[in-house]
């Protein structure tokens, strides 16, 4: 942090510090100089005092000797001071040496200092780049962004082009599904055009007997048609009907007639044409007198699945399996319910073993009854008590377990 420092600008800590050391070591300088200066003006006196002396000592042997130890003392006292002096001026040498240094030391630190400021100005200038760098990639990134958003219109465009082809693959489908219906529907008129060409092989044949068998009588009337005045009584007299008038081509070819069609039209009535087709009396049997697939019989005496638990009516009751304890399931599962016929009783599996299933008191509620042998391993259902009339047997490796809570009294 630059700091104040009067009319010479604003400078460091380091820096100030430094010059405040050398502004001090000169002050000592100067201070040892003036008391080296007045050492030397203190000599100067005690010279001036010794000539006195001397003049004196000439006037006075006494004073003389009094003066000259005085002037002796004076003397050792200058010489004192002179050294002294000479000191000080050495120290105030190397004050003004290490000020000089100092003052290098300060320059160089200003050096630094502006070195500082131009390494300041310079990363400045990189901040500068940085940023316009930075707008730069910024720029990039927006173009990124609109490619971005111009591929996704395109994604969405590809995406209804293909919903339109989806649509009209669905329509094409639609369009053969039809030509296919049209086509049975042909086939199906074709099948009618056969049939109705049979009819007309039938009818055909039925009119040329008529025609043998009115041939015979002709020759008895042949003596009638030279009085005849018209071809229509002519035909009326031999008994031609209209087919004696109607052109061949209403009638199918003989040619086109196959041989077991031709046996068809000779057949007498319909159950002869079965006959003739192989075809035995479910022909004319009605569907309702057959059962489904499932069933395998005719519906009238189809056993029902064997999975199927029967009824007597729809008003009666269920008939749930029924055997003895040595037939029950040799792999039961929960919820199973039968018809115990050892212990004539109700019973079900809970997952684990067969448990009776309550079915009221005999005797007009009166008694309720229970075996009187445990045959298998039974666990108590959690939050219930039991009871059960002694004697009772459990047999071997046979279990009864009872809850945490829960009570099974034998009376």
């Amino acid at each position: 942090m630059a700091i104040f420092r009067g009319d010479g600008g604003a400078g460091d800590a380091t820096n100030d510090i430094t010059i405040n050391a050398v502004t001090a070591k000169a002050l000592e300088a100067d201070t040892s100089a003036d008391e080296a200066a007045a050492s030397a003006s203190a000599a100067s006196t005690s010279a001036s005092g010794a000539s006195t002396s001397a003049t004196n000592a000439s006037n006075s042997a006494t004073a003389a000797a009094t003066s000259a130890s005085n002037a002796s003392t004076s003397a050792s006292g200058a010489s004192t001071s002179a050294s002294s002096a000479s000191t000080q001026a050495t120290n105030a040498s190397n004050s003004a040496s290490a000020a000089a240094t100092s003052a290098t030391a300060a320059q160089t630190a200003e050096t630094n200092a502006e070195t500082a400021e131009t390494n300041a100005e310079t990363a400045e200038t990189n901040a500068a780049s940085s940023a316009s760098t930075a707008t730069t990639k910024a720029s990039e990134a927006a173009t990124s962004a609109t490619n971005a958003s111009t591929s996704a219109s395109t994604a969405t465009t590809k995406a209804s082009e293909a919903s339109t082809s989806a649509t009209n693959a669905a329509t094409s489908a639609s369009t053969a599904s039809t030509q296919a219906t049209n086509a049975s529907n042909s086939a199906s008129a074709a099948s009618t055009s056969e049939t109705n060409a049979a009819n007309s092989a039938t009818a055909s044949a039925s009119s040329a007997t008529d025609a043998a068998g009115h041939a015979s009588n002709s020759a008895l009337k042949a003596n009638n048609l030279s009085d005849l005045a018209s071809a229509s009584t002519a035909r009326t007299n031999l008994g031609l009907g209209t087919a004696a008038t109607t052109a061949s081509t209403a009638y199918v070819a003989a040619s086109a007639v196959s041989t077991f069609g031709g046996t068809l039209i000779d057949d007498a009535n319909a159950g002869a044409a079965r006959t003739t087709l192989g075809l035995g009396d479910v022909a004319t049997t009605a569907a309702s007198a057959y059962a489904t697939a499932a069933q395998g019989t005719k519906a009238d005496a189809a056993s029902p699945l064997v999975t199927t638990v029967t009824k007597t009516a729809s008003t009666g009751s269920g008939q749930l399996p029924s055997g003895t304890t040595a037939q029950r399931d040799g792999s039961p599962a929960a919820g199973m319910i039968r018809f115990n016929s050892t212990t004539s009783g109700f019973e079900g599996y809970d997952g684990s073993a067969w448990g009776s299933i309550g079915g009221g008191a005999s005797a007009g509620g009166a008694i309720y009854e229970n075996s009187n042998a445990i045959s298998a391993n039974h666990t108590l259902t959690s939050n219930t008590n039991a009871m059960s009339v002694s004697p009772l047997t459990i047999a071997s490796g046979a279990t009864v377990t009872i809850p945490s809570g829960a009570r099974w009294v034998v009376l």
